[in-house]
């Protein structure tokens, strides 16, 4: 049955993640505990896909402040599929060397601000331009991806670097370079894509670690509550004190 075969290959990913990550995951996390202990910010950032883990974490229940998303809709807007913002642009767009300069041109960033870009090759443009900005900007990179299937592959930015190497910690997706995992008879092409599973699985590993180091350190979080559970009459309350506590770090960017 290929959902079996999907759902084993899926925990293969998170048993591989588990086995050889979670020291990288540790390093990422301590750099973002340090961003957001400073007052300051984790930038999130993907194309395609890759915006997935970004939506997931911030905002969210469970999740808290200090993560910014970076989502720009051109490069994250499926729904319409053909036609206006649709794949044949998508595609265009996130191969543009100089669209990832115009972005980061939008916001103010600070040398005490962590960078995370998600990407499973990591060749593409849009996605190194913001990686060599938050360089120049001071920050500390990290990037989360498919490092070792991708081993070798060519970038498609001038600077001839892909995500990975100009990235200050990596950490590996662990998913397979063809993304889709699963055969299907007469047909050559797999269906079951891995990395999103792969991806989420490795966004609240990170980010519980980075609350752990936090609240190690005595650090208060505000943590997005569920407001849906009877009888938890501060619910709102303490939801409304997550949104001021991001208004008030979001006014400097």
């Amino acid at each position: 049955m290929l959902a079996i075969e999907w759902l084993n290959n899926a925990r293969k990913v998170m048993s591989s993640i588990e086995e050889s990550q979670l020291e990288n995951i540790k390093k990422a996390a301590t750099i973002m505990a340090d961003s957001i202990e400073a007052g300051r910010w984790v930038h999130t950032f993907g194309c395609g896909h890759a915006t997935i883990p970004v939506e997931e974490m911030y905002p969210r229940i469970g999740g808290f402040v200090g993560f910014h998303p970076i989502c720009e809709l051109p490069l994250t807007f499926f729904t319409r599929i053909t036609g206006e913002m649709g794949i044949h642009q998508f595609l265009f767009l996130e191969r543009a060397e100089g669209y990832g300069d115009a972005i980061m041109k939008s916001y103010n960033f600070d040398k005490r601000d962590t960078m995370w870009i998600f990407s499973h090759t990591g060749i593409n443009n849009v996605n190194i331009d913001i990686a060599i900005k938050a360089k120049e900007a001071g920050m500390k990179l990290i990037v989360f991806g498919s490092a070792a299937e991708t081993a070798g592959k060519k970038s498609r930015h001038s600077c001839g670097k892909t995500l990975f190497e100009l990235a200050d910690v990596v950490v590996d997706s662990c998913a397979p370079l063809t993304d889709a995992s699963v055969p299907l008879k007469n047909h050559f092409d797999k269906v079951g894509p891995v990395s999103t599973v792969a991806f989420i699985t490795l966004v609240w590993m990170t980010v519980t670690t980075v609350a752990e180091i936090l609240a190690d350190r005595g650090v208060k979080l505000y943590i997005h509550p569920s407001h849906n559970v009877p009888g938890d009459t501060t619910a709102h309350e303490r939801l409304d004190s997550c949104i001021a506590a991001y208004k008030e770090r979001v006014a400097g960017i």
